[in-house]
């Protein structure tokens, strides 16, 4: 998502608004959880005020993520509101103010929105039921054991203590 320079700074007075889709499928080839992203929609505006420019835009899209159980695919909806500042100054240097400096005659906002879709990614998602019913309990050398599983196999090591379970529930 590209913004010329002069066509920002011609917006002193009326706001530029933006609603297209971007891709960003760049965020599923970087060291991170997802595993696919589509296009996602952006919404908003950039206003100028001397020599900063405001972006104010909305992003919703969807993220598909491994479950936290099973690593089953999950679909994670986001949408999230989001503000960047631009100075248009040639004097300007980033540091700790938040104020981003435009390098060249293009503004691209693509890498800030990257930046803030990661920020969403949760630290664990859970699928649903039908998804967790449909997950292996079974493989090359391990088995889910639940609860139910639990009581109805014991450990042939232990045979004899159960014995003194057995007693006790009498």
């Amino acid at each position: 998502m590209k913004f010329a320079l002069q066509k920002l700074k011609a917006a002193d007075l009326e706001p530029v608004t933006f609603d297209d889709h971007v891709d960003i499928s760049e965020l599923e080839e970087m060291p991170n959880d997802i595993r696919s992203i589509p296009d996602v929609h952006v919404k908003g505006e950039a206003t100028r005020n001397g020599d900063t420019v405001t972006f104010r835009f909305s992003v919703s899209g969807t993220m598909t993520l491994p479950c936290a159980r099973t690593l089953a695919d999950v679909k994670y909806p986001f949408s999230f509101d989001a503000v960047e500042v631009f100075s248009l100054s040639p004097y300007h240097q980033e540091g700790e103010d938040e104020i981003h400096e435009i390098a060249g005659e293009v503004l691209d906002l693509t890498p800030y929105i990257k930046e803030n879709v990661i920020l969403e990614v949760p630290l664990q998602v859970f699928a649903d039921d039908e998804v967790l019913e449909d997950a292996l309990s079974e493989g090359h050398g391990w088995q889910l054991v639940t609860e139910e599983k639990q009581e109805e196999k014991v450990d042939p090591r232990l045979a004899k203590l159960q014995q003194f379970l057995d007693d006790n529930k009498e």
